[in-house]
Formats: structure tokens, sequence, C-alpha cells
């Protein structure tokens, strides 16, 4: 295990790692994980969220690692469209009030058995999908009742580059840390 890892997020189990290393698809729910969960109304009505490059960067250093990111979220928003097209994320599920149906759909897509996933969410709507995933993973400011049943917290919160910590922790179980240096978003 790298120090830079430990460094970066402290000492991470060899358990995890060995989680980690299996990874092959990255499901995040949006609000409160790749956003900071607060949604912004205009006076005209639009709605406006905040995605941390950081996390960005993390998506696309996964994805050409061959390595898939989806996400599922309970909301509808064209933004979400829109960032996850230009980050070249092919998986987004809005409107998933219940999230398993689309978490069976992608696993059928994809050929992957749940071991084979993160998922990583902030609440209680995220907790079957977290709980049928191999890893499921709470961000640092996720609800209570979340971070009790996550298989790791991360050290930084939604919508601050939580999302980026995970990925960099999938590349380096992988042994691919280093080559994500090369990515650009």
């Amino acid at each position: 295990m790298s120090h830079t890892i430990e460094t970066w997020y402290g000492a991470i189990s060899s358990a995890l790692m060995s989680k980690l290393a299996n990874i092959r698809l990255l499901i995040c729910d949006v609000d409160g994980v790749l956003s900071d969960g607060q949604i912004y109304m205009g006076n005209q009505g639009e709605e406006l969220k905040t995605f941390h490059t950081h996390d960005g960067f993390g998506i696309k250093a996964l994805l050409n690692q061959h390595i898939e990111v989806a996400v599922i979220t309970g909301r509808n928003s064209r933004i979400v469209s829109d960032r996850m097209r230009a980050l070249g994320v092919q998986y987004v599920y809005q409107g998933q009030g219940e999230k398993l149906p689309a978490f069976q759909e992608i696993l059928s897509a994809l050929k992957l058995h749940p071991s084979q996933v993160a998922y990583m969410g902030d609440d209680v709507i995220d907790l079957p999908v977290m709980n049928a995933a191999g890893l499921g993973i709470a961000v640092a400011n996720a609800h209570p009742k979340v971070r009790l049943d996550a298989g790791y917290i991360t050290v930084t919160r939604g919508g601050e580059g939580a999302v980026r910590e995970v990925c960099d922790l999938i590349l380096q179980a992988q042994g691919h840390l280093d080559d994500a240096q090369g990515t650009s978003i």
C-alpha cells in the first residue's frame, strides 16, 4: 500500500483493499455525494447544483481504466444529464424513488456480480443498494444511519471530493493510481 494513500486518507485495511481490488463498477448517488446536497433555486424556477472537479477527474480516471461508473438518483435534473455526459458516464438513472431496480438493470447490462460493485450514498434511500452492493460507502457527512451501515466512510464530505477519494482508493487497490496522472477532464 502506498504511503501516499495513507497520507491522503489515513490507514486503509487490507480487507477493504481486497474488496476495492475487485470493483468493476462504481455507482454514485448525486445529491449529497456528487454534489454538496444543497439545491439552489432561482427566481425563475431554475435549479442549480455544484459539482467538484476532483470528482470529475476521479470518474474519468476510472473510466480510462475500464472501470464503469453509474449514477442512480431520486431526482430528475438536466444538470446531472449534462455533467455525466461530459464525463462519459453512460449509465444514468434519474427519478428513481426505489433504486434497486436500476441497480439490477445495470448489473445485468454489464454482466457483473454485486461483489464487483461499490455504491456511494448519503441518505436512507441509498441503503437498499448500499447493502446489495459488494461495498457500501457513505460520505463523511452522510446521515448517521447510513454511516452505521457502510463498509467504508470517506474522509471527504459529499460534493467536496468524496467520489475522487473512492476513485483513488480503487485505482490504488488495482495498481493504477499512477496511471491516472495523465487523465484529462
